[in-house]
């Protein structure tokens, strides 16, 4: 099976839990803490990763780190740590936060922009992108890119709508060069 598929179960199953337990957000929230600190430490994952360091030691670490996260979090973790599948916990955590946006009618986007968006420019894009993404609303991270020059670039799951002067001057540019050939 491979990791996509594993990470998905294992997903479904933490989010059932936490739908039962009305923790969706608290859980979400938790993952994402937890995935960052396993993308980033390099040295945790080699001990999780060690075939000579025991379960019960693994688990005594993740206990250490990972004490404050709700139940059903560690208990995932320490499932994971039992099937040597401690690598999926990145894949899981994007898999659950696609479901929690599912239920509540959302999706991530990053908008990249000149300058930092105010509130109001950010609702205004939120209300405007969500009809095209077919949900209520977006959560928006902004992201400033200078080299934009002017506009914003939106980009929701793997779609990308391009409204800044830079990218509508590459299409110029791509039109012009069909044309002269």
């Amino acid at each position: 099976m491979s990791g996509s598929a594993v990470s998905k179960r294992y997903a479904s199953a933490l989010f059932d839990i936490a739908l039962e337990s009305s923790q969706i957000n608290e859980i979400e929230e938790e993952l994402k803490v937890v995935k960052e600190v396993f993308q980033n430490e390099k040295a945790l994952n080699d001990v999780l990763n060690h075939p000579k360091v025991p379960a019960a030691k693994k688990k005594e670490l993740i206990q250490n780190a990972f004490g404050s996260v709700a139940q059903p979090v560690l208990h995932t973790i320490f499932l994971l740590i039992d099937r040597h599948r401690t690598s999926i916990v990145p894949d899981l955590t994007d898999e659950f936060v696609k479901l929690a946006n599912k239920v509540r009618q959302t999706e991530d986007a990053i908008v990249y922009s000149v300058k930092p968006l105010t509130d109001a420019e950010t609702a205004s894009l939120s209300q405007v992108f969500a009809k095209k993404a077919g949900v209520a609303s977006l959560r928006i991270r902004n992201e400033v890119q200078t080299d934009l020059i002017g506009g914003v670039k939106v980009r929701i799951g793997n779609r990308i709508f391009d409204g800044s002067v830079s990218g509508k001057l590459e299409r110029i540019e791509r039109q012009l060069a069909g044309e002269i050939r």
